[in-house]
């Protein structure tokens, strides 16, 4: 039997989120009735799906938002269960600790219209002051390209060489081999746009850099410390406009040019607690119907458009569900099923998504029974095979006494690691990450972090307490490796066409999510917010609204470059090289 979208049906059904009282004084004041041609439906519930959620709902839709696992996405807390005593709650795990650099303007900006206490959630970010680069064995720790201090150097050719010849020297690179990997950063710095995607997006990072005829210190610590260890993407396969474009925003993130805010700002609470959950409580006050448990299945179509969506219970039961308007706000791997061939029909660029890789980025946190305080910051593992970054929590969460608030009492802070690299054999077992199970995992990440003494000495024996991975990452015994259902996009050489816009030629299905073309260019937090608001301005255009338009943000562009652009956007049309590639 077909069901008519029932948002009153749905509220009241054991299936959804009960609706929350609507807070004041935030977003864009009370929301107008919804007139007909206005009903949508979000299909995925993490950052990208509740980004679309709340401009639609700020701008007079109907909301209703289906999610199969869990609110939040790969962004969210994730309980250790059964940890908590003594009335404390259980220890708050992750898939990987949220990162805002300075250059995050979507992101920051929508967490400022989210009530939290009398304030925002916004004021939930805090500086991370101290980003340290650490060296395995007896090597001398470095200063890596990213974090760091203001250069305080004016933005000219001369004074960025300058400024990052002083900060990358000195850390085991002969001097050559920086001078030429600075000189090819400034290769980029100045190229144009039209040179960006029709050049270096189909050249690999790796070949970019000439990192194959250089010494192992030239590609451990500058080829793939910004790749693996800041975008975690690999630098052999990663197109070079992306982790071009990376290193132009950080860069300039250190500057403080373009900036939002700190150029490195973490939470002062778990994920949930300082945003995830207060965002769901405003959206509900706002009126956004929320139902757990469902997965789309396929698109019904009928005259060029979109006209239902099956949904499927974990039972396997289906329901089918019409709206006037679809964004599809999940990960790629999971969107691909639902493009089934009467879609692909409407929209035959749609293929392009199954030419898209995903790769590995999960995290392990480390409950410890004592402080290991070095930084107050991200640390990042420069000689680990698995590409490891970490941060030690308790130090941010300035109203939490971890002992007191989480766990059995005997926890007192709490390291929170990424590992970025599944495939490198560790040092411990000889295998990698995919091909251990998770308490080997456990314990050659240890092993990993330990040999760089500088913060490994802090890690004695018997500090640590318990430990948490992803449950996405499963053993399977029989196979001899893992499987992991939340896998993240990696940019590879020239898919930036394979790869959809918010508005798609189905003229009431919207894609949202990190690997839709966003500005930003990187499958991060940032990307899938700004690609739910391309989706939004989309569904504003195609119905003539005359709601105010969702705001975007563009990555900073020195204007102190804009001459040589200029220059090489006339060198590019006439087949000629930059005017610094000299190589």
């Amino acid at each position: 039997m077909t069901q008519r979208l029932d948002r009153r049906t749905l509220l009241s059904s054991s299936a959804a989120v009960g609706a929350g009282a609507a807070l004041a004084g935030v977003g864009m004041g009370a929301a107008f009735a919804a007139t007909p041609g206005k009903d949508a439906v979000v299909l995925g519930g993490g950052m990208a799906g509740l980004t679309a959620a709340h401009e639609l709902i700020e701008r007079g839709f109907s909301v209703t938002v289906f999610e199969p696992s869990a609110w939040g996405g790969k962004a969210r807390s994730i309980p250790f269960a059964g940890t908590g005593t003594g009335g404390r709650a259980d220890l708050p795990g992750e898939h990987g600790f949220r990162f805002f650099p300075g250059f995050y303007h979507h992101v920051p900006e929508t967490m400022r219209r989210i009530p939290f206490g009398s304030g925002t959630v916004g004021d939930n970010l805090v500086a991370a002051s101290g980003g340290k680069f650490l060296r395995g064995g007896d090597h001398a720790d470095a200063f890596v390209f990213g974090i760091g201090p203001d250069p305080v150097q004016l933005l000219s050719v001369d004074g960025l060489r300058r400024s990052l010849l002083d900060t990358l020297g000195g850390h085991a690179v002969p001097a050559h081999e920086l001078v030429y990997f600075v000189e090819r950063l400034l290769v980029f710095l100045t190229s144009c746009d039209e040179r960006r995607l029709g050049q270096w997006e189909k050249v690999s990072w790796w070949d970019f850099v000439g990192a194959g005829k250089r010494s192992q210190p030239y590609q451990k610590i500058l080829a793939a410390g910004l790749t693996r260890n800041l975008v975690a993407a690999k630098e052999t396969i990663a197109s070079t406009r992306t982790i071009g474009n990376m290193g132009e925003a950080f860069v300039y993130n250190i500057m403080g040019r373009g900036n939002d805010g700190a150029l490195d700002r973490v939470l002062d609470l778990p994920t949930n607690e300082a945003w995830i959950d207060p965002w769901m409580t405003y959206l509900r006050g706002r009126g956004v119907c929320f139902v757990s448990g469902q997965r789309l299945v396929r698109y019904e179509t009928s005259g060029g458009r979109i006209t239902a969506a099956v949904l499927a219970s974990a039972s396997g039961a289906t329901s089918r569900v019409e709206a006037d308007w679809f964004v599809s706000a999940m990960p790629v791997e999971r969107a691909i099923p639902t493009l089934t061939s009467n879609v692909l029909a409407l929209d035959p660029g749609l293929k392009g998504l199954q030419s898209l890789k995903t790769d590995w980025m999960v995290g392990i946190q480390y409950f410890l029974r004592a402080s290991a305080d070095l930084t107050k910051g991200h640390m990042t593992f420069i000689d680990s095979p698995w590409s490891l970054t970490a941060l030690t929590q308790g130090a941010f969460w300035e109203d939490r006494v971890i002992s007191r608030d989480y766990g059995d009492g005997e926890v007192v802070d709490i390291l929170s690691v990424d590992i970025s690299n599944w495939d490198a054999p560790g040092i411990l077992y000889g295998k990698p990450a995919k091909e251990c199970t998770r308490q080997e995992i456990a314990e050659e990440v240890l092993a990993q972090i330990r040999d760089h003494h500088t913060f490994g000495d802090l890690l004695p024996e018997g500090i640590v307490h318990s430990w948490f991975l992803d449950p996405g990452v499963q053993w399977d015994a029989s196979a001899g490796r893992n499987t992991n259902e939340t896998p993240l996009l990696v940019n590879t050489v020239d898919t930036w066409n394979k790869r959809p816009t918010a508005r798609t030629k189905v003229p009431n299905l919207l894609m949202s999510g990190d690997f839709v073309q966003t500005d930003i260019d990187l499958a991060t937090m940032e990307g899938a917010n700004e690609s739910a608001r391309h989706a939004v301005n989309a569904i504003l255009e195609e119905s003539r609204s005359k709601a105010t338009r969702v705001k975007t943000f563009r990555m900073y562009d020195p204007p102190e470059f804009a001459v040589l652009k200029a220059a090489d956007k006339l060198l590019y049309k006439l087949g000629q090289k930059n005017l610094l590639d000299i190589v």
